[in-house]
């Protein structure tokens, strides 16, 4: 297996599916000047395999990772139109999704919940936890795969919806979503992006819904993914008691987020737990070292995040 030059070996973490190539160094090398000269290879291993993760390069400070992740893509975007509380570490390098230590979670190709997404995805470990917090990672080819036609018929005919309400004090509010307090500029984005919205006087302050694809092909590859978050926006992907909680305090009417069949109708549990276990199915957990960095393909390599204690510290950009 020579995917390189004989300065580093490659080994897959899974070799009977090819899942995640890591690549560490036999030898000293700049980290910088390796990037650069196997670009080209670095972009044909992730189309072939989804993912790369380049061990032991000797990459320990964020400076370090962003250089590395400009490399490969000089246009690095900004984190808009959020869905999980992040902070950002200078410039746009950010923290992983911060979620309570003791939850999963879901598995989830980066922005698939909208029309616009990032084509790679950069992670770095900073900081390893004493237990837990591992990515794991999946196949999206074969997670489309693993799904019953008639789901995904259903699905692909219909779209995903979208909604999302926003009220002070819930889940994330709309200043952190958008990047902005201006309502004009939110109205603009939405408009911009096919998201209807309206502004309320009473209840949610912001309501938006949008009707988003349930898979789309890779632009290179011609593949068939499964890319959407129906599973994760939807209110069963909360525990039991936040679930009840959530209804009780503001109604389902108002949940800060749930999904529906493009049509508006109810998406079955049983259909959303079938997409769950195509996940897991596919799902491959590695040990994170001190200064691993991840390059995922996001359209054809869903990500994950296993419940940790202790610290931990993984930064991402996106391009």
């Amino acid at each position: 297996m020579v995917y390189f030059d004989s300065k580093v070996k490659c080994e897959f973490i899974r070799p009977e599916t090819e899942g995640l190539l890591v690549v560490e160094p036999q030898i000293n090398v700049n980290p910088f000047d390796w990037v650069k000269e196997n670009k080209s290879i670095i972009d044909k291993c992730l189309v072939k395999f989804g993912g790369i993760l380049l061990r032991n390069f000797g990459i320990y400070s964020v400076s370090e990772f962003n250089k590395i992740a400009q490399t490969i893509c000089p246009n690095l975007l900004d984190y808009v139109y959020r869905s999980t509380p992040r902070t950002k570490l200078g410039g746009k390098i950010y923290t992983a999704t911060e979620y309570p230590a003791d939850k999963t979670i879901p598995f989830h190709n980066e922005n698939a919940y909208s029309k616009s997404w990032p084509e790679k995805i950069f992670f770095f470990s900073v900081i390893v936890a004493s237990e837990g917090g591992e990515t794991p990672i999946a196949n999206s080819r074969n997670v489309y795969k693993r799904i019953d036609n008639s789901i995904k018929e259903k699905f692909e005919q219909n779209g995903i919806l979208y909604v999302r309400n926003y009220t002070p004090g819930v889940d994330l509010s709309w200043q952190d979503v958008f990047q902005t307090d201006q309502k004009d500029v939110v109205n603009k984005y939405c408009q911009d992006n096919d998201i209807n919205f309206e502004w309320n006087d009473i209840g949610p302050e912001l309501t938006t819904k949008q009707v988003c694809q349930a898979s789309i092909t890779h632009p290179i590859s011609g593949e068939s993914v499964w890319f959407n978050q129906a599973h994760l926006f939807h209110i069963s992907a909360l525990e039991e008691n936040d679930r009840f909680s959530l209804i009780r305090e503001l109604g389902e009417e108002n949940l800060p987020r749930n999904t529906f069949y493009g049509d508006g109708k109810p998406i079955e549990v049983e259909v959303l737990d079938h997409i769950r276990e195509a996940y897991n199915q596919e799902k491959i957990k590695f040990k994170w070292h001190k200064g691993d960095i991840m390059i995922l393909d996001n359209i054809l390599t869903a990500h994950a995040r296993e419940p940790f204690k202790g610290e931990r510290k993984v930064a991402v950009a996106m391009a």
